[in-house]
């Protein structure tokens, strides 16, 4: 038999009690979901960051080279053809 998801968030905030009883259970209820969460050690984010920023520089060269390439490559056919 398939659980009504609104009836078990009605019965939640009956339970919980107020606005403030709310508030507290979903505070508690984030910081137990904190305490499961994985941090990332120190030299990992240091590793993800540098792979990061490596592949930005990477990228802005490729696309400046190419927005270049193009540039040249319309200035000359506004040339060739004399629009220019």
């Amino acid at each position: 038999m398939a659980v009504n998801s609104t009836t078990t968030i009605d019965n939640v905030k009956v339970a919980a009690g107020g606005r403030i009883e709310r508030l507290r259970l979903f505070l508690s209820e984030v910081r137990n979901e904190l305490k499961r969460v994985t941090w990332p050690s120190q030299k990992e984010v240091y590793a993800t960051t540098v792979v990061v920023i490596a592949t930005s520089v990477f990228f802005g060269l490729y696309l400046f080279a190419l927005d270049q390439i193009l540039l040249a490559f319309f200035q000359w056919i506004l040339r060739r053809f004399g629009a220019a």
